[in-house]
This record gives C-alpha cells, sequence and structure tokens, in this order.
C-alpha cells in the first residue's frame, strides 16, 4: 500500500508539474527572443537619434563612441549618400544573427549580435525551470512518503492487533493515530476484543463446569462397575464385559480433560512419548465386532513398533472417531496404516466407499458439517484433540477417503527435555 501511494502521489505531482512546466518553459522561451529583439530595436531607435543630431551639425558619426555605448553590438549605418558606417566586432562568417534596425531621414540603422548570446540566456531560464520543478517532485516524494508512512503503519498495527483476536489474545490495545476513519477502525476493534475476552472466559468457564460435573458421574460409575464385577455370580463373563466398560470410561474421562485443556489452551501437557501399536490394537478389537456385523473387515498394515508423541486415550479416541465414521459412510474392508513420515509419525485410516462428496471436502473439518447421517461433530473434535497433543488429523485422500493423523516424533520431546535442562544453567 505504501509503494501504491507513494507512486500515485508521484505520477499526479508529475502529471501536474508537466501541465505546467512545459507552457511555462515555451512562454519563458519565446518571451526571451522577444525581449532581445525589441532591444535590438531600441538600441537602433537611439542610434537613429544621435546620428540625425550628427548630421544636423554636418559632423560625422564616431564609430568608437557608438561601439563603446553599444558593446557586443554589430551596428551598420547606411547615411544618406549611401556611405556605410559599421562600430563593434564583426562577427565571424556563418554566425547566426539576431538583427533589428530602423529608418529616418534618408539613414538606415541595423543593429546585430549573436544569437547564441540569446539562446544561452533562454537555455539558464529553461534549466532554472528544470531545476525548480525536480525540487517539486523531490518535495512531493518527500511528502508522500510522510503520508504513506502516516496512514500505513496504523494500518499494519490494526492488522497485528486483528491478527492477536483471532489467535485469542483479546486485550483491547487502545492505541490511537490521528486520523478519525483509522481511529474509528481501532476503536471498533477495541469493542471487538472485549466482546471476545467475554465469550472466551465465558466458553472456559463452561468448560470448566463441564469438565467439574462430568468428573463426578464418571467416577461414580467407575466405582459402580467396579462393585459389579465383584460382585457378579458369573466372574469371568463379567469381568470381562465391566473392565471393557472401564476402559472406555476411562477414555471418556481422558477425553474430558483434554477437552479441558483445549479451551484452557494448555496444549501439549499430557502428549508423552507413546507406543501406538497397542493403541491402535485395542481400537481394532473394540471395532471389529461391529464391522463384521456388517460383513466388514479392519485390517492393520505398516511398520511396527512406531512410538510418537501423543496422549494415548486422545489418540484412541481419534482413531475410534475415524472407524465409526468409516462404518457409517464407508464401505469395504477398513485398513489402518501405520508408517514413518519425514518428521512424523503417520497414521492413515482408509476404506473402499465412495468417499466424501465434493461439496463437502473443503470443509469436512468445520463444525456442524455432515452428509445428513451424523452430528457433524466427530471430525471436528478429533482434528481438535490432535491439535492438544501438538499433532494435527488431515484429509490424505477424497475418493475413497483417507484420514492422516500425523504425531510428532518422540525426538522433540527429548529435545524439549534437553532444551529444559540446558536453559537454566
Amino acid at each position: 500500500m505504501r509503494r501504491r501511494l507513494l507512486l500515485s502521489t508521484l505520477a499526479v505531482a508529475i502529471v501536474a508539474i508537466l501541465l505546467l512546466g512545459i507552457p511555462l518553459a515555451y512562454a519563458t522561451h519565446k518571451l526571451i527572443y522577444e525581449e532581445a529583439r525589441q532591444s535590438l530595436a531600441r538600441e537602433a531607435s537611439s542610434i537613429l537619434g544621435g546620428v540625425a543630431l550628427n548630421l544636423d551639425a554636418n559632423e560625422r558619426p564616431d564609430e568608437s563612441k557608438i561601439a563603446q555605448a553599444y558593446p557586443g553590438r554589430y551596428i551598420v549605418i547606411t547615411l544618406p549618400d549611401d556611405r556605410a558606417i559599421t562600430a563593434g566586432p564583426k562577427p565571424a562568417p556563418r554566425t547566426d544573427l539576431l538583427t533589428a534596425g530602423g529608418t529616418a531621414g534618408g539613414v538606415h540603422v541595423q543593429v546585430s549580435r549573436p544569437a547564441a548570446e540569446v539562446r544561452d540566456e533562454a537555455l539558464k531560464q529553461l534549466l532554472l525551470i528544470g531545476s525548480l520543478a525536480a525540487l517539486g517532485v523531490a518535495v512531493t516524494v518527500a511528502l508522500a512518503m510522510f503520508q504513506a508512512r502516516k496512514l500505513t503503519l496504523p494500518l499494519i498495527d490494526l492488522a497485528e492487533t486483528a491478527d492477536r483476536l483471532g489467535s485469542g489474545n483479546a486485550r483491547p490495545r487502545r492505541r490511537r493515530y490521528g486520523i478519525a476513519e483509522v481511529d474509528r477502525v481501532a476503536e471498533v476493534l477495541d469493542r471487538s476484543a472485549v466482546r471476545i475476552a467475554d465469550l472466551l472466559a465465558a466458553s472456559r468457564e463452561f468448560a470448566s463446569d463441564a469438565s467439574h460435573q462430568l468428573r463426578t458421574p464418571l467416577t461414580a460409575l467407575t466405582m459402580r462397575l467396579e462393585e459389579m464385577i465383584e460382585a457378579a455370580d458369573y466372574p469371568d463373563v463379567v469381568r470381562e464385559e465391566g473392565a471393557a466398560a472401564i476402559a472406555q470410561t476411562e477414555r471418556l474421562v481422558a477425553v474430558v480433560e483434554q477437552l479441558l485443556a483445549r479451551a484452557r489452551h494448555d496444549r501439549t501437557g499430557a502428549a508423552v512419548p507413546s507406543p501406538i501399536d497397542g493403541v491402535i490394537a485395542q481400537q481394532v478389537e473394540e471395532w471389529r465386532p461391529l464391522f463384521r456385523r456388517d460383513g466388514r473387515e479392519i485390517r492393520m498394515t505398516g511398520e511396527q513398533g512406531l512410538i510418537g508423541l501423543t496422549n494415548p486415550e486422545g489418540l484412541s479416541q481419534i482413531i475410534a472417531t475415524l472407524l465409526d465414521n468409516s462404518l457409517v459412510h464407508g464401505a469395504g474392508t477398513v485398513t489402518i496404516n501405520t508408517k514413518q513420515g519425514a518428521s512424523s509419525v503417520v497414521v492413515e485410516v482408509g476404506d473402499e466407499g465412495e468417499g466424501i462428496p465434493p461439496e463437502l471436502e473443503p470443509r469436512i473439518f468445520e463444525r456442524s458439517v455432515s452428509s445428513g447421517k451424523g452430528t457433524g461433530l466427530g471430525l471436528y473434535l478429533a482434528r481438535s484433540l490432535a491439535v492438544v497433543d501438538g499433532g494435527r488429523l488431515e484429509l490424505i485422500n477424497s475418493r475413497p477417503a483417507v484420514f492422516g493423523v500425523f504425531l510428532r516424533q518422540a525426538a522433540e520431546a527429548r529435545l524439549a527435555e534437553e532444551r529444559v535442562v540446558i536453559g537454566p544453567a
């Protein structure tokens, strides 16, 4: 923007200077030549008067006195008897001359001067006009730079303020810049910051309250399940089912904790180096009966023994969401592939269905976006859980659908610990 303001102001100044300077230069050039001719005509008239007085006194005009009186001029006087008298230095042959003359009482006077002198004088005036024009352009550039800086710096500051609001830092800055329109925008941003701060506070308060209220019944549910296992008449069967229910309850507790951490912007707090094979196997074991009921299968492929930086409960919930999404919207065999990426550990979950409709593809991770068979919250929350642990959930392929969970490598955690240990020393 600063460059555009500078160029536009400079263009306007140059056009204005040209529109004024060219006519002025032309008029000045013409005026100098006209003034030179009129000056020669006045000199010729004055010489005619002097020669007439000499002739009335029966005296011959004195060439030396005329030359002294009109230096730099070449004067030719033709008397009534056709005698010619010259005064002043005779110009060299082929010299351009500017000439004026006059006639009175049979006497003719012709006064000449080199045209180069007039051209030099005209050139000096044109150079003066050009210098003033250049000075005007320089002053215009300086003023344009000042104005551009005065306008763009507040806009850059406002852009930083808006970016801070987008990142969750909703503290109003209350800066004003002395420009009414820009100050109006700054005032609106400050009011928006206050409203966003109130909304964020209410959101975090709700998340804290919800987490607290959910944690208590979930804990009670876990205790009741443990009591049921102990009091069961068929301990083996009930213990197996109860252990699975307790695992689900504990995972739900962990998910609530992660959502609370996300609301508090406490990222990567529970992420630890974790083997992902066990997490995937546990989810496959839970979901395989549901897929077999629909005549489908879950297959595990890829590298084994990979370790990623994640929260095991959060990763379980992400994979569970992807498997549920494939069960509802997909078809055929579901493949869970693990591999080592360039800078991350990747878990890919894909099926053999028709994939994601083109109109939903750009918004598949947005809240409440669904093909009509769900709430539209599963993928949104799954991506949020991945972000909490410093990873990410991406759509790798649309048709058939393949999702990828990218986890940070465990080496990053070791490097972070080393920096923490070395830093204070």
